[in-house]
């Protein structure tokens, strides 16, 4: 398929920056494009960096305002009765974006960094240059739209009052089922085959690389769906363990993390039993 083939001089430039080794532009000595892609990776690293740091910090403000000592404080995005209005919902799903960055952005940072890379190498040849924040940009709407159908779901189990004040499912079927169907999905094809294009983003830009800005946003949106597909359900074990459980927000995004870095699958299948066998415990206690 035509969108799925990559241009000789991209596909072995690929290669090369897998290989660590040093590349030859057509019209520049090779120390100066190695000072601009240090300089690159610096500038994009720090720019991961805050971005992560004050998502954290949010989070981490947030939980500390829910506090029972400070309800009177200036924060109304944890409404804890069904009657939500507009700015509560508006507030929850800011609260849900927000998150999805702090968890998500460690682990596309590999392939944000490779993308600048190769548009530095393109601009290097005289090609259009394509800013990353494109790429970053599609992956995180696919993001900021789970965050929405997760607010929507939050905002439904307060209607039945199945979340308590914690915003932990208080119906212990409900929670075992998720739990148990989490360890599940950790065993399927669809969650391996989605994580197969998380672990390797050089095989995701050869197999899915497009021209221009659009196209970059397309790309973003489609690995963005990649990452979505084998995270999804790790994502609703917050409605299990506490959706501004800092702990359980930090452990599901360190795992999300080492599950792409390591390539073994033992990494998902011990994890998927260890769900399963909580699920059951949760289910009969």
């Amino acid at each position: 398929m035509k969108r799925k083939m990559v241009m000789p001089a991209l596909s072995a430039f690929l290669t090369k920056a897998v290989s660590h080794s040093k590349l030859r532009p057509l019209k520049a000595p090779a120390n100066t494009l190695e000072s601009i892609l240090r300089k690159d990776r610096i500038l994009l690293i720090g720019g991961f960096f805050v971005i992560c740091l004050l998502s954290w910090a949010y989070i981490i403000y947030l939980v500390r305002q829910m506090n029972p000592m400070n309800m009177n404080a200036l924060f109304f995005a944890m409404p804890m009765t069904p009657a939500w209005t507009a700015v509560d919902f508006i507030l929850l799903f800011l609260m849900w974006v927000v998150m999805m960055i702090a968890m998500m952005m460690p682990s596309v940072a590999p392939l944000i960094l490779l993308y600048a890379m190769v548009n530095r190498q393109k601009k290097q040849r005289q090609s259009p240059f394509v800013p990353a924040g494109y790429l970053l940009g599609g992956y995180f709407l696919v993001w900021t739209l789970f965050s929405l159908l997760a607010t929507i779901l939050q905002w439904g189990l307060q209607q039945i009052t199945w979340l308590n004040p914690d915003m932990i499912i208080t119906n212990k079927i409900l929670g075992s089922i998720i739990l148990i169907g989490a360890g599940l999905f950790q065993f399927t094809s669809l969650k391996q085959s989605c994580l197969r294009y998380c672990r390797t983003p050089v095989d995701f830009l050869h197999r899915h690389w497009k021209e221009n800005k659009m196209g970059a946003l397309k790309m973003g949106i489609e690995n963005g769906a990649y990452c979505l597909g084998c995270c999804w359900v790790l994502m609703l074990l917050l409605f299990v363990c506490g959706i501004m459980n800092i702990l359980w927000i930090a452990l599901i995004s360190a795992f999300v993390l080492i599950e792409k870095l390591l390539p073994s699958k033992w990494v998902s299948f011990i994890a998927g039993a260890a769900l399963i066998a909580y699920g059951i415990i949760v289910l009969i206690s």
